[in-house]
């Protein structure tokens, strides 16, 4: 019996996450405790060793949903630096927000707006990032001809991933997808299951040389 149950509960979860994964979207604000839970592979050190934030910059994040990894970036760029926090659900940017608010940072500036069209010039960006939020875009390839227009000549892209999100997205396929849009392949760390890659703008639109 409890067999039976437990069975049934796994292929109703199986079809919940296959359904997901046909039909991109944001995690929903109601499960916003889900995102909180500890990321053992994508960790926020991991993410500052590979993105390199640095006094000053200009930073974009993409889906930065409750914040997660928003205040490590944000301390990193301190004290001139800023950091916009582009999330299209209002209910996270307002969470946000509040977050930023109550641990004292001041250099983070949520706004709502859509990845597949972001609300800033071209050449705005030092570096961008986005974790575990490509998959959930319903046009991916227009989210990245955004992300490299707004990121300068000598800007930094910064994509992680992670299993068992069911819109994980796969480095290989990712790498040739970045790569067409002129930026290099620069480092990656982690493993197949679960990683951060970083791509930088090339003005020559050759490859820089890789580190693993």
């Amino acid at each position: 019996m409890i067999a039976g149950l437990l069975g049934l509960a796994l292929l109703a979860g199986l079809g919940y996450a296959l359904r997901w994964r046909s039909n991109p979207s944001p995690c929903p604000y109601a499960q916003r405790h889900a995102i909180n839970f500890p990321r053992p592979v994508i960790t926020r050190s991991r993410l500052r060793d590979v993105l390199q934030p640095r006094s000053g910059e200009r930073l974009l994040e993409v889906g930065p949903g409750t914040g997660y990894y928003t205040g490590m970036a944000a301390q990193a760029i301190e004290p001139s630096g800023t950091l916009h926090a582009v999330d299209v659900q209002s209910e996270m940017v307002e969470h946000l927000r509040t977050r930023m608010r109550r641990e004292g940072t001041q250099n983070v500036e949520p706004i709502r707006g859509d990845a597949r069209s972001l609300p800033y010039p071209d050449d705005a960006f030092d570096a961008a990032y986005l974790v575990l939020v490509l998959g959930e875009i319903p046009d991916q390839e227009r989210a990245l001809d955004e992300l490299e227009r707004v990121l300068k000549p000598d800007g930094r892209l910064v994509v992680g991933e992670s299993l068992p999100d069911p819109h994980f997205v796969g480095f290989e396929g990712l790498r040739r997808r970045v790569e067409r849009r002129g930026l290099a392949f620069d480092a990656r760390v982690g493993t197949r299951a679960g990683y951060f890659v970083r791509f930088d703008v090339s003005p020559s639109g050759e490859p820089t040389d890789s580190v693993e």
